[in-house]
């Protein structure tokens, strides 16, 4: 849960919303082939068949706020003979963009790691 505290009071988001928001924002980006597991948790609910859900809007996202800056890393597949660069600078700014106007909270760094080439 990320709590955000103002004059008005306290707002408080949970990281699964964070997740979808980021997980739909990067999906729908150009020349991403899907999301990779990132983090343990990730690679153990899709290894042990109890813990897989069916739906994984979380798959490949992770986010942390430091000093109330959003830290996002990103584990992706591209689709093959797409230029590795243009996509990763695309995501950024639309993730950036996205979570920004969604929520208002600023993004401090958006690192996108690709995890494997589709052909």
């Amino acid at each position: 849960m990320i709590i955000i505290n103002n004059h008005l009071g306290s707002i408080n988001i949970t990281k699964r919303f964070f997740t979808a928001l980021i997980g739909g924002t990067v999906a729908g980006c150009y020349g991403v082939a899907g999301m990779n597991s990132g983090t343990l948790w990730q690679n153990m609910a899709e290894s042990l068949p109890f813990l897989r859900r069916r739906k994984e809007p979380d798959k490949g996202v992770s986010v942390k706020l430091i000093e109330n800056q959003l830290y996002i890393d990103l584990h992706i597949t591209v689709t093959y003979g797409i230029n590795a660069a243009s996509v990763t600078k695309s995501i950024q700014h639309k993730v950036t963009y996205a979570v920004e106007e969604e929520t208002g909270i600023k993004v401090g760094r958006v690192n996108v790691y690709i995890d494997a080439i589709k052909s």
